[in-house]
């Protein structure tokens, strides 16, 4: 059983052949393959005789160096800072697990019409015990493969609802929109517009549940005219925050449900010649650096990124040594940060300014 190498080399089989061969995963066989005495005698057995028998042939391996378990971490994109977070998170906790980490993007892109299966491929050639995806979404037949060949994974902040039984970290999305919608609602304000992602998007979806239930909880009306998806694009963030100055009644306040939307929003409202937050209010979600750099910075929700990577990292580690998690979905908390874009609506003609509904939480 061999098949063509690129150059068209004989090549043995995979490490997931071995695997499938001997009925083990493939992290045990790369456990056999570099000499790991943590495999029980008969499995070592079964995984020595299928390496035998298939022809596999070892990489070859520097006397004295130190052999170390190899994750896998795949994240939607390396340009931006999102990622920065979560790879820092990450490495922290390899480091302290004694793991190697390899970054890659983007398992889900397509070439010819086709799932790209390069890095399925190269998974497999390096022996990786595990995969963390951060706003990677796998597809169904890769999430089928990783299944079958028994390699244990975890989502980091998925967009959409994981399939049953596939374990993820998260932020407490739904109390972070309570928490941005009740900031606003203490200053006075409440015609506050929302703006989010994609429809039917998870973590979307739990911030703008938290936003509705803040507003009921005040009794403030919830206007559908109100809610406007931009999907990932701070240009469509920026046309909606036009629409939403055209209307009858403008919001005082916005809340943006990514920080990598605000700018989106701080353009549109400059092209109308309003002030942030003199005119309109701003809160966003995430904590990113952008929220930092914006003029005025922007308060905004902050999602332990970091800390949610170390956490899935560690919950790999354990799924690594055969343990299974209680439940599927861990959430950490989420904090208002305060900074310069909030403050009491603007005043009607002619009046003074409104003042606070209540004390700013």
């Amino acid at each position: 059983m061999v098949r063509a190498g690129r150059a068209g080399v004989a090549a043995g089989p995979t490490l997931a052949v071995v695997a499938r061969e001997a009925g083990v995963s493939v992290p045990t066989a790369s456990k056999v393959v570099n000499g790991r005495e943590d495999v029980a005698p008969e499995t070592r057995r079964r995984v020595t005789e299928a390496l035998d028998r298939l022809g596999y042939v070892r990489r070859p391996r520097f006397d004295g160096a130190r052999t170390l378990r190899m994750v896998d971490l795949v994240v939607h994109s390396l340009e931006n800072s999102w990622s920065g977070a979560v790879l820092h998170g990450v490495e922290e906790a390899a480091y302290d697990a004694g793991l190697e980490v390899v970054v890659s993007a983007g398992p889900s892109r397509r070439r010819g019409g086709r799932p790209e299966r390069d890095w399925l491929d190269r998974l497999v050639v390096r022996g990786s015990s595990g995969v963390l995806f951060g706003l990677a979404e796998p597809t169904g037949s890769q999430y089928a493969w990783l299944e079958q060949h028994r390699i244990p994974f975890v989502l980091i902040d998925p967009v959409l609802e994981p399939p049953p039984g596939v374990v993820s970290v998260g932020a407490a999305n739904w109390q972070g929109g309570v928490t941005a919608t009740e900031h606003l609602l203490s200053l006075g304000h409440e015609r506050i517009a929302v703006i989010t992602g994609q429809r039917h998007a998870q973590e979307g979806d739990a911030r703008l549940a938290g936003y509705r239930s803040a507003l009921a909880a005040a009794q403030v009306r919830d206007r559908a005219e109100y809610v406007r998806h931009a999907g990932a694009d701070p240009a469509a963030a920026r046309r909606h925050t036009l629409e939403l100055l055209d209307l009858p009644e403008p919001p005082t306040a916005v809340f943006v449900c990514s920080d990598a939307l605000a700018p989106g929003v701080y353009e549109a409202l400059a092209a109308r010649g309003l002030r942030v937050p003199d005119d309109v209010s701003v809160v966003g979600f995430d904590d990113l650096p952008e929220a930092r750099w914006l003029g005025p910075a922007l308060t905004t929700v902050r999602q332990p990124l970091a800390e949610m990577a170390a956490t899935a990292l560690r919950l790999l580690v354990r799924m690594m040594d055969g343990d299974r998690p209680e439940g599927t979905r861990t959430e950490l908390s989420t904090r208002l940060v305060e900074r310069a874009s909030t403050a009491p609506p603007p005043a009607a003609p002619g009046g003074t300014r409104r003042a606070p509904a209540r004390a700013a939480g």
